[in-house]
């Protein structure tokens, strides 16, 4: 397996959510009404799944790999452009947070934020996802040599190993201050 693989593997997964979130929408569109705790579970997803853990992977492996090699304007621009399209959902996801607990609290107008953040990020996954696997993983690939590849790959699991410790070590550090 190349070490585009596990991410194009992990945007499979991702993608799977975005079609729940997608439907949870399509229903609140009917009732009027959120349930906040499934806000909540989307955003987890979304921080440690897709940002922490997928994006993680591609900002501090991959893209710092690819900071060593002599990229092509377009292939830096690229890299770029990735970087800010991670900025971007982080910012959305905050937003959608920040929303949610309005929404909790009863603030009903709220909830118009609430779904378009949400909405935000269904429409903006799909484009991210499709420029990862489509034009920056095979442009990226060529960069690196076999060898290169496999010991990114290696790096890759080693990242997912530590993932639940660093989540739950957050976790417990959060509930200790509270």
């Amino acid at each position: 397996m190349q070490a585009r693989g596990p991410l194009m593997i992990e945007h499979r997964l991702i993608e799977r959510m975005l079609n729940v979130i997608q439907r949870m929408l399509e229903r609140v569109e009917q009732a009027h009404v959120i349930d906040p705790f499934f806000v909540d579970t989307a955003v987890d997803f979304i921080r440690v799944y897709a940002d922490r853990t997928h994006h993680g992977k591609e900002e501090d492996i991959l893209f710092r790999d690819l900071r060593k090699k002599d990229l092509s304007s377009e292939d830096r621009q690229l890299m770029e452009e990735l970087i800010a399209d991670h900025i971007f959902g982080r910012t959305t996801t905050k937003a959608l947070v920040e929303a949610n607990i309005r929404y909790r609290e009863g603030d009903a107008a709220a909830l118009g934020e609430v779904t378009a953040h949400l909405q935000t990020l269904v429409d903006f996954y799909p484009v991210h996802i499709k420029k990862e696997d489509v034009v920056s993983f095979p442009a990226f690939r060529a960069y690196f040599s076999e060898e290169e590849d496999l010991a990114m790959l290696a790096e890759f699991w080693e990242f997912d190993r530590k993932m639940i410790h660093e989540k739950y070590t957050v976790v417990v550090k959060e509930s200790e201050a509270k």
